[in-house]
């Protein structure tokens, strides 16, 4: 019998479906959290299923031995089939289910477990039992999916839908889509590449590198993309979705850490030095404030002049200390922590490696530390180019931004220049948000790839320019996008304003007649 596979669409629509039933119970920021929770439970138990159907089938196991050596261990506690039957205190069992499902899968420890399910001034028993009985309706099976990566794909129509759901709030954890496009398109990644993003939110920065690469000559073997994942998010919420984004995509061996990049990055090896990548890609968060927690840990305080005790704003310049050695080119400022993630992704490049950033349009040329950091930068030639984007297309802020891209192994031909586009008006007007389109991506892919001056949109810009602009690398000093003046035709002009003259003469002779005539 011919099962209808389920679409993409389908899928969508049920997903969202989802969040109607939780409308009015929760906060709708807090919508992915429990969808997302229940979409991995329910594909974990179908996947599972198959796996111990096929095992019985294939190698003639009995059903208690293909399910001691299935790939995934699902427990008792969390099978559906007991699970769907709940009437009482189903978020308590489900919590129990969760925390199961850990135990016996290490990998999962503190991931599906971050969302509580047994608050009842939340989520009612009749809201969790409604919730079960709509996420019963489809299976979820490999072999019932029209593909291998519609999970994957339906997650992240679910990130978008719930960052644009939470406003400025969703700029924590997704990146669109097409500013995403754009820098994995502009660093390239290849095919046995290790891929990093330092502030990796829900992943969707490592998974688009991902599919790049599948697209590659040799990116893909065995069905499998030829690639490793790596990245550390601080939200532990955030991370937790990572982690399940990445199973959803058939990244399991994709080593998502959680914790502060700056003050504690994880990804070490043996020697506890930091790992080396051949591709860094991120989103860091806009001009972060109070960056380094052990100097806003131990604020001193002092006694002011009124006797009140007041604390000490720490000197970032001297109490940063980095047992790494990730900011050999200064110390950022307090209110902007932007150029120590940009000096962390550069410490942790291959020697051949690139890196497309993020940040502020103010990276390019506020001063002061930053100034300096900037000034280094350009000195020992890192910089390869600079795309300036429209305004009004994150999430979090309303301003523009632009892509670093940095360069550890310049061709001869981009040693001693930087290429700067100005794309501010590649975008697609939206309501709230404006939006890159794969034209406007293609457009400036294209120019940057020729290397080319194109008129009012690129330039490759020699640093001794830059050098003569004291190291600013504000866009509008080096790209002129202003229309130019017409040009005036003073002889024509006072041509017209003669001839206007005489008008006005003979309009002035007549109306004299007029008035004679009428004996005014």
């Amino acid at each position: 019998m011919e099962i209808n596979k389920l679409s993409l669409d389908q899928l969508e629509s049920w997903l969202w479906d989802s969040a109607n039933i939780l409308r009015g119970s929760i906060d709708s920021s807090d919508f992915k959290n429990y969808i997302f929770g229940l979409l991995f439970l329910k594909r974990s138990n179908d996947m599972f299923e198959e796996e111990v159907e096929n095992l019985m089938k294939e190698e003639g196991y009995s059903r208690e031995e293909a399910e001691d050596d299935s790939y995934f261990q699902l427990p008792e506690e969390a099978k559906w089939e007991n699970l769907k039957k709940e009437t009482e205190n189903i978020g308590v069992t489900l919590d129990k289910a969760f925390a199961a499902i850990e135990r016996e899968n290490s990998s999962l420890e503190n991931v599906v477990t971050t969302t509580k399910f047994g608050d009842k001034e939340k989520l009612s028993d009749d809201v969790l039992q409604r919730l079960l009985r709509h996420f019963n309706m489809y299976s979820l099976r490999n072999d019932h999916l029209e593909s291998n990566d519609l999970l994957g794909a339906a997650y992240e129509y679910l990130i978008k839908q719930f960052a644009d759901d939470a406003g400025k709030k969703g700029g924590e954890f997704y990146t669109p889509k097409g500013v995403v496009q754009l820098i994995v398109q502009l660093i390239k990644p290849q095919p046995k590449q290790k891929i990093y993003d330092p502030t990796c939110g829900s992943g969707g920065m490592l998974i688009e590198a991902a599919k790049y690469i599948a697209k590659q000559e040799g990116g893909k073997e065995d069905n499998v993309i030829n690639v490793s994942l790596a990245g550390q998010e601080k939200n532990l919420s955030t991370w937790a979705i990572g982690k399940l984004n990445m199973i959803l995509h058939n990244f399991d061996d994709a080593d998502i850490q959680k914790g502060d990049t700056l003050v504690s990055p994880k990804h070490k090896n043996e020697d506890n030095e930091l790992m080396l990548f051949d591709r860094v890609i991120a989103n860091p968060p806009f001009s972060a404030k109070e960056w380094w927690t052990p100097a806003e840990v131990n604020v001193e305080t002092k006694v002011g002049k009124d006797g009140k005790e007041k604390k000490v704003t720490p000197n970032y310049t001297k109490v940063v200390t980095d047992s790494y050695g990730r900011f050999p080119y200064g110390i950022p400022p307090r209110g902007y922590a932007d150029l120590a993630f940009l000096q962390h992704m550069i410490s942790v490049l291959k020697q051949d490696g690139k890196a497309g950033v993020v940040l502020p349009h103010g990276t390019l040329f506020r001063g002061s530390s930053e100034a300096k950091i900037r000034k280094a930068l350009l000195e020992n030639d890192l910089v390869e180019g600079i795309v300036g984007l429209p305004s009004a297309l994150f999430y979090n802020t309303g301003i523009p931004a632009s892509v670093w891209i940095i360069n550890k192994n310049k061709t001869e031909a981009q040693k001693g220049t930087v290429s700067i586009i100005d794309a501010s008006g590649d975008y697609k007007e939206g309501k709230n948000q404006n939006e890159l389109l794969e034209t406007h991506i293609n457009k400036i892919v294209n120019a940057y790839d020729a290397a080319q001056d194109v008129d009012k949109y690129m330039r490759i810009v020699p640093i001794s320019e830059i050098v003569e602009n004291d190291f600013n690398l504000n866009i509008s000093r080096y790209i002129d996008t202003s229309e130019p003046e017409p040009e005036v035709d003073l002889e024509a002009v006072q041509k017209q304003l003669a001839e206007l003259k005489s008008e006005e003469a003979t309009i002035d002779a007549k109306l004299v007649g007029f008035l004679k005539d009428l004996g005014i």
